[in-house]
């Protein structure tokens, strides 16, 4: 099978983007909480998180060592073909930006037993890393858009995908997750944290739902259920990095997808760390 050469150049360059820069929600929304922080040590964190950023991007350096495992989100417009040569070349290019980045190695050797038991080791070659299976979408747009999130494994640790007896009511839901939330954050470590949720019909759907908010909302434009979900995570006083404060959570993503008549909902809820989400977007 031929490669895309051009489309391996555009995915590898996403994902060092992705990984090396925040985007300019990011900036925006950090800005915003250290003029609200009250605590000095607090404000240093986030300052210090700021500095860092800006050092990744000119150095084109990870914004953390774990450098994550990229979820792609390919969005495909009408009168645009996706073809099997396409998808090789993205994973290509995504094997390339790992090997470019670099990756921190975490791909594990063996069969299915021995992976699960890591009782080989891993891959010295960052590329041996594959990517989570990918999402698509049909868009109005007469575009293929890919956009790349490399997922640390410390909010995956700090995550949870649950069903909730909604009541018919959205304070019920949203009771669900700010408990969920609070019983985590404090032991996520690396907070000002995003929370990102997926509301669906299936433990898949949720997921799914979770990892599109993370795609298509923003940090700056904030519906009233994240508005809500934000303002009582930060009244657990966790605060940057543990140390207290206004700022446990920086904003909050949040996809509702499509319901089914039942009396759960199934939710999905990602207590992304600090620096996430790391998402950088192309169009192939």
């Amino acid at each position: 099978m031929s490669f895309n050469k051009e489309v391996i150049e555009k995915v590898k360059n996403t994902l060092i983007n992705a990984s090396t820069r925040f985007r300019d929600d990011q900036i925006k929304a950090y800005e915003n909480a250290i003029k609200n922080e009250d605590i000095e040590r607090s404000n240093w964190v986030m300052d210090k998180i700021l500095e860092n950023a800006k050092v990744a991007n000119e150095n084109k350096t990870p914004l953390c060592d774990d450098t994550g495992i990229p979820h792609l989100f390919l969005e495909v417009g009408k009168n645009r073909n996706l073809s099997g040569g396409l998808i090789k070349s993205i994973e290509e290019g995504v094997a390339e930006g790992l090997r470019e980045l670099p990756g921190r190695p975490m791909a594990v050797k063996g069969n299915e037993i021995e992976r699960i038991e890591q009782s080989k080791g891993l891959y010295d070659d960052p590329g041996e890393l594959l990517n989570a299976p990918i999402q698509i979408r049909y868009i109005e747009d007469d575009v293929i858009r890919l956009s790349i999130l490399m997922q640390g494994g410390g909010p995956e640790i700090r995550s949870k995908t649950y069903r909730v007896f909604h009541e018919h009511k959205l304070s019920v839901i949203m009771d669900n997750i700010v408990n969920w939330a609070n019983e985590e954050v404090g032991k996520l470590g690396c907070t000002p944290t995003v929370p990102a949720i997926g509301i669906g019909r299936t433990h898949y759907e949720a997921s799914s739902l979770m990892i599109e908010a993370m795609v298509k909302r923003s940090l700056s434009e904030q519906n009233d259920m994240e508005k809500e979900i934000t303002k009582r995570i930060n009244k657990s006083n966790v605060g940057p990095l543990g140390l207290g404060g206004n700022t446990t959570a920086l904003a909050t993503l949040l996809k509702v997808g499509p319901q089914r008549a039942s009396g759960v909902r199934i939710v999905c809820m990602r207590l992304s760390c600090c620096f996430e989400p790391r998402l950088a977007s192309v169009e192939l």
